[in-house]
């Protein structure tokens, strides 16, 4: 990740910070319990319980390793107070597709909170970069792999 730093939203680092406490606090005492009842039933060779509970406490630990590392990159991004017309980093936009009438609505976030079955985009997809810097009332093509969209914004908010 070369120190490159990772935009969030306060939300977004807040749930962060709440994901560790509970994967260290909560987590790991869940799986420490497990490993302890599968070495109770014996031979552990050839308990799939204990290699299962083992296996998913090395995937947890990983996940804290790598949480915990994004965590010092993380650049917390103020989203309130913003300028409402303009889409910037944060915005919530709500759109018009052009050719079905489509409405749809995305929060820009980072790349770390993104979640597109939620409506949070990454700043780094492409519909996220063509509604960077544009106001309500823009109309807008996204090229994206699936092909381009015309979209019109209808609403800003933060």
């Amino acid at each position: 990740m070369a120190n490159r730093r990772i935009p969030i939203t306060p939300k977004g680092f807040e749930k962060a910070k709440s994901d560790l406490e509970r994967m260290k606090r909560i987590d790991r005492r869940e799986i420490g319990e497990a490993i302890k009842v599968a070495r109770a039933h014996g031979d552990l060779s050839e308990n799939a319980e204990y290699h299962s509970a083992k296996e998913q406490q090395a995937l947890l630990e990983t996940r804290i390793i790598d949480l915990e590392a994004k965590m010092t990159l993380f650049d917390v991004i103020e989203t309130d107070g913003h300028n409402t017309d303009k889409v910037e980093f944060g915005a919530t936009v709500k759109l018009k597709n052009a050719d079905t009438d489509e409405l749809r609505t995305y929060t820009i976030v980072g790349e770390y909170e993104s979640d597109f079955s939620s409506g949070k985009i990454s700043i780094v997809s492409p519909i996220a970069k063509s509604l960077i810097g544009r106001t309500i009332g823009d109309e807008v093509t996204v090229t994206a792999p699936s092909g381009e969209f015309y979209y019109e914004i209808l609403e800003v908010s933060y």
